[in-house]
């Protein structure tokens, strides 16, 4: 029987407008194309994408048979700002406020963190339609802000969060979160053995065609050749950890063969060029489109990513560059402390602990005396792995399994 499944986010976006994962609108799309109507209430207020302008409070559009539903809310200027805690509360106003008359009666309610206040809407709308919902954790808040961002466990917003965090564990009818080893993350927060689904990121089938070839001056003045290069690909933040990648090229200053590239953006970028503009076996290159990723990764013989020491990663990680990164088919090196990922799964990298320079020189080094032959073999698994288990048409069945389970009960 065909589901009405509404997915509620403040933070999910169609591939037009979306600069990094459209993850859960393509599970959507996934389901539409097996035959299920889905609807997918979002903001414009968004540091991750490129939201449509309109006029009024709302608009509506259809975007690959999925009914989407842009909500019109309190604009930030950056990630790390008290706007974007108002624009949280504003969306859940929004949301309470607008019209759903038109919409077909749900199914089941999904709502995707963050904003984690969402859940609070979504108890209300379970109440009102009688069907199923779905909490879905993509990150553990407000575990980030205390851990990521230095802010007190007594701070009032922090108690406030923890309160909602707590609510939807206990009274969702299902928990899913991203990270595989969630579950013993809300054993912690309530003492209760909530077994938590794990339905992480995606490949989307957009990024299987041929990718959009890099500008000639682009190659030339980023690439060094004749090198051996370890590439960081992605946003450059306080999150990325990438302290431990420039203290490793700077130990491997004597290393000639060995190079050094980050791509991307972010605002610690011109801070991280400043500190090391001595080295010469470093070099930063502009961010690039999502569809030239691929065309970057192709030149480089190592993708790497980095975390900081914290206790969020004994929860496990699903990192959207993991997913560009496997998808490449080149060895992932990363620095990471925390439970196992797909990347163990697949047996298509290697793992140094967080912070560890003298480890993530070892294995650089080591990668780099490894044959050609076997690297490629090394992220070769990665590639197949991903086809075979991280399509979203894969995903999407995962969920539908969930919502038939939960309207069996």
């Amino acid at each position: 029987m065909n589901k009405n499944i509404w997915y509620i986010s403040k933070y999910v976006a169609p591939p037009y407008a979306a600069k990094v994962s459209a993850r859960g609108f393509l599970i959507l799309r996934a389901l539409v194309k097996m035959g299920h109507n889905c609807t997918l209430i979002t903001s414009d207020s968004n540091h991750l994408i490129d939201a449509p302008i309109f006029k009024g409070v709302t608009k509506h559009e259809s975007v690959d048979g999925v009914s989407v539903h842009w909500l019109k809310t309190w604009k930030y200027k950056t990630a790390r700002s008290f706007g974007r805690m108002l624009s949280w509360f504003d969306f859940e106003w929004q949301l309470f406020k607008m019209s759903k008359k038109n919409l077909p009666k749900p199914d089941a309610i999904i709502v995707s963190s963050l904003s984690l206040l969402t859940i609070l809407n979504g108890l209300w709308l379970r109440k009102k339609y009688g069907c199923k919902l779905i909490f879905e954790v993509r990150d553990i808040w407000p575990m980030v802000l205390v851990e990521s961002g230095g802010v007190s466990r007594r701070n009032p917003f922090v108690l406030l969060l923890s309160f909602v965090e707590r609510l939807g564990y206990t009274k969702a009818d299902k928990v899913v979160g991203t990270m595989p080893n969630l579950s013993e993350h809300i054993f912690q927060v309530t003492g209760e053995r909530i077994h938590a689904g794990c339905i992480p990121q995606g490949i989307d089938e957009g990024l299987l065609v041929e990718p959009q070839p890099l500008p000639p001056e682009y190659v030339k003045d980023f690439f060094p050749k004749n090198k051996f290069i370890v590439c960081h690909a992605g946003s450059i933040g306080a999150d990325n950890g990438l302290e431990t990648f420039f203290d490793c090229a700077r130990a491997m200053q004597d290393r000639e063969g060995i190079h050094f590239l980050i791509v991307g953006d972010g605002y610690l970028k011109a801070s991280f060029q400043k500190n090391n503009s001595d080295l010469k076996n470093l070099t930063f290159a502009p961010r690039v489109e999502k569809k030239q990723v691929q065309s970057v990764l192709k030149l480089v013989d190592v993708v790497y990513f980095s975390v900081n020491s914290s206790p969020l990663w004994a929860y496990g990680q699903s990192l959207n560059k993991v997913i560009d990164y496997m998808l490449s088919g080149k060895p992932i090196l990363a620095s990471y402390t925390g439970y196992p990922s797909m990347v163990n799964e697949a047996d298509c990298g290697v793992f140094v602990p967080a912070e560890d320079i003298g480890a993530l020189k070892h294995e650089v080094d080591k990668l780099a005396k490894l044959p050609k032959v076997e690297r490629e073999a090394m992220g070769g698994r990665g590639r197949e792995w991903l086809l075979s288990n991280r399509r979203f048409e894969h995903l999407a069945t995962q969920y539908l399994e969930i919502i038939n389970e939960l309207n069996e009960r």
